[in-house]
């Protein structure tokens, strides 16, 4: 898909990845970019940048994501490009307070729901859509030091899958984010974690690596591209893989 004249909503677009697509967009000519996030005044500055508008919304609720999909479609134009990109990170294993896991559950994961359930049918009308979901490599090799993120972010993942293949008949393009470590505000700190043992790229990056795969049409999105053998190795001999998490686990894990 151009995105040249499209209509697109990106949500946690204050800042980190969010805000990097946000002017990655405009710059390929997006004729609408919407920038929704809790952090109403990171949105408006982002929207600032790049002519954008500015939506306040909390994705861990889902009349707030359905208002902002009627209202953009009401006011502004049809959604051509949908970014569920919003998330966030806690550590700890199984004994994570339950308000944590749940917190991870509905922004990582029912945050696309939701997305999904107000737009989709609406582009499934006339005739087509994309939607761009921010997941992790953590949904495709799981995440050292933080049960309810890479449990939230595997869901991600098969969330994509199911939307790409139940709904591609109708019209619906689905690309997935899976980096490992970006710079942002949800890796500081996290510098020497094993997410960045291959290095971290800074948020501009990985926006390319999705105005790439969208213009491709895409479905998977790897900014680091040694995901992808990871990924061959874990197919290929699982124990085997597994073993070598937990010599990573002895490191990183504690």
């Amino acid at each position: 898909m151009e995105i040249r004249d499209k209509t697109v909503v990106v949500t946690g677009a204050a800042s980190g990845i969010g805000r990097a697509l946000c002017l990655a967009f405009a710059a390929q000519g997006a004729k609408h970019v919407v920038c929704a996030d809790l952090d109403a005044d990171g949105a408006a500055s982002t929207a600032k940048e790049i002519n954008g508008i500015p939506k306040a919304v909390d994705v861990s609720h889902e009349d707030q994501i359905a208002d902002l999909v009627k209202e953009v479609e009401d006011t502004i134009g049809p959604i051509d490009l949908f970014c569920s990109n919003a998330g966030v990170l806690v550590e700890g294993g199984v004994d994570a307070p339950n308000d944590a896991w749940q917190r991870l559950w509905e922004i990582n994961v029912m945050a696309h729901v939701w997305a999904a359930r107000h737009v989709v049918p609406r582009m499934i009308a006339r005739g087509g859509g994309y939607l761009l979901n921010t997941a992790s490599a953590a949904g495709l090799l799981n995440q050292i030091g933080s049960a309810p993120y890479g449990v939230t972010k595997h869901a991600a993942v098969g969330l994509a899958e199911w939307l790409a293949m139940t709904h591609g008949d109708d019209g619906i393009k689905v690309s997935v984010l899976c980096p490992q470590a970006v710079r942002t505000a949800m890796t500081e700190g996290f510098e020497d974690h094993v997410a960045a043992i291959d290095g971290m790229l800074e948020p501009d990056d990985a926006a390319r690596a999705c105005v790439d795969a969208i213009k491709a049409e895409t479905f998977l999105v790897l900014p680091h591209a040694n995901v992808l053998d990871y990924m061959r190795l874990k197919t290929a001999d699982y124990d085997r893989w597994i073993g070598g998490m937990r010599k990573l686990n002895r490191v990183y894990g504690s």
